[in-house]
Order: C-alpha cells, then sequence, then structure tokens
C-alpha cells in the first residue's frame, strides 16, 4: 500500500493505492479515442414493444447531461423524456443505450449533431433508469509513460488488479475540471440552498480559463445574475438557466437549483454519498485493514444483494466465501434511514456529526429532489482481469467493470499521477 501524495484526491478521500510499486506516470486522454467506453446492457432491453424508443447513443467529447438536453432540444422534446442506464465519461468515446419517450424512429433519421449519432434498436414498455446495464467495457491508452522497467510496473499493477483495488469513487464523480458535486449535495442537505447556487455558479477552480474564472468571482462577490447571465459563455447553459431563473425570480434560490435536470440534481447529493464512503475506505486502510482480510465487525455483501455481519464465529467460513468469490467485504453509504450500519462505523459516523448531518437531512434533500436517497452497501474492493500490453511508452489496457465501478480507479493504480492527467 502507498499514500497518495496529491492534495486533491486526498481531499476526496482517495487517500491510497494498493501497490507500492512506483506509478508509470503518462497521460490519459490525449485524445478521445484513447478512452472507449462500451456499454454492457441487460439482456432483453429494446426487445419488447412499448413508448419508449431504445437507441444506441455513441458520443465523443460529450459530456452526458448536456448531451441529452441538447438532443432534447434538437428533437424538440423535454430532456426529462430521456432515460439513461449509466453516466459516461466526457472526455472519451462512448456508447450506451438511451430511452426516448414517444419519439419514432423517423424522428431519430432526421436528427443531426456533431460527434453524436442514434442508432435505434428497438422498443421498450418502460425507461432506462440508472443501473440498468450489466456493465462496461474500457479500451484504453496511456500515453507517454516513464519507459524504465515499464513492462515490469504495469506487471505488478495488471497482477494486484486481478486480486483487490480500492473500490474508490473516481474524480469525475465529483467533477473533473471543477470537484465540487459532494459540496453542492452537502450544503442541499442543510438546506442552504443560496449556498449551493452560489458555490456552483461562482466557485472558481484553477484549469477554467481567465475569463470564466473572473465571472464566477464576481458572481460570488456581488451576486448579481444579470451581470453574470450577460457574460458567462452560452455554452455553460446549466449555469445560466440557474441565472437566469435569479434574474426573473429574485431569492428563489431553491427554484434556481430546481431549473437542473432533476438526475443532475441528485447527483449533488449522491456525490456526499460518495465521499463518504471515499473518506471511510480510506480510514480502514489507514488503520491497517486490507480489502479482502475480513475483521469481526465487518459487513458483507453477497451478489444477490444481500448482507451479513462478520464474527469472531464465522470468520472462518467468511474467509473462505471471500476466497471464492462469493461476497466482498462492504461499507455502508447513509441515506435517509436510520441504521446501526452508521453508528457502527466510526469514520461515517464521525463525519456526519462533525458535520451536523442527520438521515433527517437526507429525507429532507430527497424531499427537495424528488428522488429516493436510501442508505446502499458498496464493496470496498474491485477486481478486474486486465488485457495489458506495453508499445514503446504507450500502455494500453482493456477491461470490464461491474455498474458503478470507475475506470480511472484501475489507472490511477497504474499512473500514481497527479489526476489532473487522468482527465
Amino acid at each position: 500500500m502507498k499514500e497518495s501524495p496529491y492534495a486533491l484526491e486526498r481531499d476526496l478521500g482517495m487517500q491510497y493505492y494498493a501497490t507500492s510499486t512506483p506509478g508509470i506516470g503518462g497521460t490519459l486522454r490525449t485524445v478521445p479515442e484513447d478512452f472507449i467506453v462500451d456499454e454492457i446492457p441487460l439482456a432483453g432491453k429494446g426487445k419488447t414493444t412499448g413508448p419508449y424508443l431504445i437507441c444506441r447513443l455513441t458520443k465523443t467529447n460529450w459530456e452526458l447531461q448536456h448531451a441529452v438536453k441538447e438532443i432534447a432540444r434538437r428533437l424538440n422534446i423535454s430532456h426529462r423524456r430521456i432515460g439513461w442506464a449509466g453516466t459516461k465519461d466526457r472526455n472519451a468515446r462512448t456508447t450506451q443505450l438511451i430511452s426516448l419517450y414517444k419519439v419514432t424512429p423517423e424522428d431519430i433519421a432526421a436528427f443531426s449533431l456533431k460527434d453524436i449519432t442514434l442508432e435505434p434498436v428497438g422498443q421498450s414498455n418502460e425507461q432506462l433508469s440508472l443501473g440498468d446495464l450489466e456493465g462496461n467495457r474500457f479500451a484504453i491508452c496511456i500515453r507517454n509513460a516513464d519507459p524504465e522497467d515499464l513492462a515490469g510496473r504495469v506487471a505488478a499493477v495488471t497482477g494486484a488488479a486481478s486480486q483487490a483495488l480500492p473500490n474508490y469513487f473516481g474524480l469525475q464523480r465529483f467533477g473533473v475540471i471543477r470537484p465540487l458535486t459532494h459540496r453542492i449535495g452537502e450544503l442541499i442537505l442543510h438546506g442552504d440552498y443560496e449556498q449551493a447556487v452560489v458555490t456552483y455558479v461562482g466557485l472558481a477552480f484553477p484549469h477554467e480559463t481567465d475569463e470564466v474564472r473572473r465571472v464566477r468571482t464576481a458572481f460570488m462577490d456581488t451576486r448579481d445574475p444579470a451581470v453574470a447571465l450577460r457574460e458567462l459563455p452560452v455554452q455553460m447553459s446549466f449555469e445560466r438557466s440557474m441565472l437566469s431563473y435569479l434574474h426573473a425570480h429574485p431569492g428563489d434560490h431553491a427554484g434556481a437549483l430546481r431549473q437542473l435536470p432533476p438526475k443532475l440534481l441528485s447527483m449533488f447529493v449522491s456525490a456526499f454519498q460518495s465521499y463518504l464512503f471515499n473518506c471511510a475506505l480510506s480510514h480502514r486502510l489507514a488503520e491497517g485493514h486490507t480489502l479482502t482480510d475480513p475483521v469481526p465487525g465487518d459487513r458483507l455483501i453477497f451478489a444477490n444483494g444481500r448482507t451479513d455481519a462478520v464474527t469472531t464465529a464465522n470468520l472462518p467460513a467468511v474467509t473462505l466465501h471471500l476466497a471464492r468469490g462469493r461476497c466482498s467485504i462492504a461499507l455502508f453509504m447513509p441515506g435517509k434511514e436510520e441504521t446501526d450500519a452508521v453508528t457502527g462505523n466510526n469514520a461515517i459516523r464521525d463525519i456526519l456529526a462533525d458535520r451536523q448531518i442527520t438521515a433527517e437531512n437526507f429525507r429532507s434533500a430527497a424531499a427537495f429532489v424528488r428522488i429516493k436517497f436510501d442508505g446502499t452497501w458498496r464493496p470496498i474492493s474491485l477486481k478486474t482481469s486486465v488485457d495489458a500490453s506495453v508499445e514503446e511508452t504507450n500502455v494500453h489496457l482493456k477491461f470490464t467493470l461491474p455498474p458503478g465501478h470507475y475506470a480511472t480507479t484501475v489507472c490511477r493504480e497504474y499512473m500514481k499521477a497527479d489526476p489532473i492527467r487522468m482527465v
């Protein structure tokens, strides 16, 4: 195990690597085709009849929420009529299924948008929802890696990936250029909608352009939506939607937040849950526990979602189940229900207490966002069989991950580089 030296990763709870070998460095996503994602759909999707047209969406260098909004605009429908199973990377070439309510194949035939293609594949009687996928296949190229013993270092991490890597939520879960979604989520949990809007619109980050940082900072100082609306670039549609609403409805910050797509709004709160998980996982590793060796008090999650507790009495049997891949050690991501899974986890309990967040805050946020925030268990480790090859100073990786697992979590283990080089 090795500690991350990067402040951004530590701030997001990603404090450790599983391997202690030196990183290969390099850069991800020199071009979008260096990061290819193909969704593995659930069997039978698009094979029935119904009002939902199922299409294969292929996009290059598009953030999904912006792509959906633009697709809806071109088709002259509400973005709420579009559903999807998983959120894919922006700086990449990605393929996935989406559902479109009461849209016809003829509508799709007339559709045209740069770097986006839609291909009808069938109909369904229900909308695609988050999680309706088997997983994702990745084909990734890390360019300009450190040539010293490159093959050896790649082999070391490849071996570790087949056993266990920390199942962190990756940087893109929190925002790539502006890693603040968990901050917005925490503000929503506290009902501080004004500060949530001001932070989303006004908090500037170093890798934005000088002009955008200037406008954001000015809005943070003056909170004048008219000036910011006049000066923000037109492509910053989410900020502009909130500012337009505030300009027409001064002081209604809750209404301004609700101008965002519901799924994006819900992602703020779930990002805070993700932050809690990362912190709790790092806390476990800091205490000297491994990803695969159970200790009494741990919880297990099985493939069917069932959970069980580790005790001194069942420790030998649990160890055998883990070795055979029947279950994984898991941590609980808290939500709107009171549970011993929170009170029994020191790291999460302490963070929640320090920030004065209870199950009631999650219930209030669920009512505001109109999406449930039930607590859920998540495995602390991921493992995958990586097909890795080295071509001069470029490293090619092919692997598959289940839903909700991050390819960048695998890549960071190889690279051990400044996270900005992965975006």
